[in-house]
């Protein structure tokens, strides 16, 4: 069973000084430098644990001349979308000295398919969830095993355009986003870089957002949890061959696409017969990328009063995950991969990939 009582007794708040760090020492990099990560609290804390651990964390570093802003929320409360709504929220509040009211208030009362009987009872214990050896999140031993890193490729708007229209004009109609396009496109590189069996399985792991999705669909500024995640396979052989590209997104635009509301809340009735839960652990497997974040949320309109941001950052380690942000000029977007050092390598010297980033 599990449930969260609102208290109001406030979350782990932190405030740190990296007396020695610049902003230009964070940007500037080829590699997210490892100084981020210790910027983010909880980093170690696996979801299960917010029986006890706090659900939310905010630490505050001080560099020499700027300031970062580390938040860490636990999933099973909330999703990217209504993380950045609290961070916008948050950011009206601190820059407003005449009142503490926000402009886009949020829907608190959670949703729940008809029928369903509260608190929903899990067929496992907490210790069952502990002694999984797939785990649901990375240790630093793991990070050290694998040499994994985090690597920001930037794409301006015209270069995801000129991707896009390339794809769907092979194609022969207009259906395939931006996005998706941009994703398949990273997808490729990465197997390309592995040098796998042209038989064997790859896996691209989307999340998708269910709330307009559903019928009626849940209102705007729903604060939870209301994704879901698919997963695109394809041979490696298809994938990489020529067309490959375009079959690539085409699936990924399928699959996508055929989460109805009829779907969705069958599948949602289907999970509550057997309650189980995506383990990131799986995702240390080399045939395998995630994809988590948007570039629709709003980063960079969250001015505290101290002026706007400049850069964003995940501080969160996983091998083949890939975190979305908008970029900084309006239209582009930066994917932050997380790979072993050696297949990040491969693919900033991927020219088919690395043409299309304007880092």
């Amino acid at each position: 069973m599990f449930c969260y009582i609102c208290n109001n007794a406030g979350v782990l708040f932190i405030h740190a000084a990296a007396e020695n760090t610049c902003v230009a020492d964070i940007l500037e990099p080829t590699y997210v430098p490892p100084i981020v990560y210790s910027f983010f609290a909880l980093t170690e804390v696996r979801s299960y644990e917010g029986t006890s651990k706090p659900l939310l964390a905010v630490q505050i570093t001080e560099l020499v001349d700027g300031i970062f802003i580390g938040c860490s929320f636990n999933h099973v409360v909330v999703d990217g979308k209504s993380v950045w709504h609290f961070i916008n929220s948050w950011a009206e509040i601190s820059r407003s000295c005449c009142h503490h009211q926000i402009s886009k208030p949020p829907t608190l009362e959670r949703w729940f398919p008809n029928g369903v009987q509260r608190p929903i009872r899990f067929p496992f214990t907490l210790e069952q969830q502990k002694n999984h050896s797939d785990g649901l999140s990375f240790s630093s031993l793991d990070d050290e095993k694998l040499c994994l890193s985090n690597r920001i490729f930037h794409f301006t708007k015209e270069k995801i355009v000129q991707l896009k229209l390339k794809i769907n004009e092979e194609i022969g109609v207009i259906k395939i986003s931006s996005l998706q396009a941009l994703l398949t496109h990273l997808w490729c590189s990465v197997m390309r870089s592995k040098q796998f069996d042209p038989q064997e399985e790859v896996f691209n792991r989307v999340v998708i957002g269910v709330g307009p999705r559903l019928v009626p669909p849940l209102p705007q500024y729903y604060f939870g949890n209301a994704i879901i995640s698919c997963m695109v396979k394809m041979k490696v052989g298809e994938l990489l061959e020529e067309g490959g590209l375009c079959k690539g997104a085409l699936e990924m635009n399928k699959l996508i696409a055929s989460h109805t509301d009829e779907k969705l809340k069958n599948h949602n009735e289907s999970w509550l017969r057997n309650p189980s839960f995506v383990r990131l652990g799986n995702m240390v497997k080399n045939n395998f990328i995630s994809i988590s974040s948007s570039p629709w949320f709003d980063v960079y309109g969250n001015d505290f009063g101290w002026g706007k941001p400049i850069a964003v950052r995940s501080g969160y380690k996983a091998n083949g995950l890939i975190t979305v942000f908008a970029g900084i000029e309006k239209g582009s977007i930066d994917l932050q991969v997380c790979l072993p050092n050696e297949i990040l390598e491969a693919i900033g010297n991927d020219p088919q990939f690395m043409d299309v980033v304007s880092n």
